[in-house]
């Protein structure tokens, strides 16, 4: 379970940002600040994993308390919710290190959409494995698959087929295997293939026999 910490000087305003939370599944509010005080003082006592962090506080600027909570803990994450929409304010703040910026008003989906975002890409980077594959490192910096293009003369529909042709096998495919039961031809199939590969979704072994070496592929456990 993720642990949020919001800070916003508006006692109803942190109120409906909790209830947004507490509706997205995989997070949990662990406390509430309205200064910059507060929030260190609850930073350091509950160690959240991301805060919500207003820029306007009575006491300080938002932006600047960042770099304070991340003394008290270490590892925290900050998603900025803000009126602000000044460009320097939002600059300054994805130097900082932050993992979204949402402007105010907005809606639960908005939130829960960026809170998702972090779920599945930030934590799942930090917790799953010592080495990041280029695949992770895209999905932090939000250039899945689905916003990225295609190799030229590719289409998602096919690319579709062949990870479900992957799905399907007991073991390693060639291209001639993909291409023969997609019925594609297999220049086509391994372009697919070397895509898939390059993404890190796929690991690539070579058998060896008679002339060349088949690359032989296989969906990564």
């Amino acid at each position: 379970m993720i642990k949020v910490l919001i800070v916003d000087d508006d006692f109803m305003v942190a109120k409906v940002h909790a209830g947004f939370i507490q509706r997205t599944p995989g997070f949990t509010v662990v406390g509430a600040a309205h200064t910059g005080a507060q929030a260190l003082a609850e930073t350091g006592r509950l160690q959240p994993d991301l805060v919500l962090l207003d820029i306007h506080l009575p006491d300080i600027n938002g932006l600047d308390l960042m770099q304070r909570l991340r003394g008290v803990a270490p590892e925290l994450d900050v998603l900025v919710i803000s009126a602000a929409r000044e460009v320097e304010t939002v600059r300054k703040a994805l130097r900082g290190g932050i993992v979204h910026y949402l402007i105010k008003p907005f809606s639960q989906t908005d939130l829960q959409e960026r809170l998702e975002h972090y779920r599945n890409a930030y934590q799942s980077l930090d917790a799953s494995k010592d080495v990041a594959e280029q695949s992770d490192v895209n999905r932090v910096f939000g250039l899945d698959r689905a916003e990225r293009p295609l190799p030229k003369g590719c289409s998602i529909e096919t690319l579709r087929l062949v990870e479900a042709a992957l799905n399907a096998a007991t073991g390693d495919v060639s291209a001639a295997e993909v291409a023969e039961e997609l019925g594609t031809s297999r220049v086509s199939a391994r372009r697919y293939l070397e895509y898939l590969h390059d993404e890190g979704t796929l690991d690539v072994r070579l058998k060896y026999g008679v002339g060349r070496p088949e690359r032989r592929y296989a969906l990564k456990a």
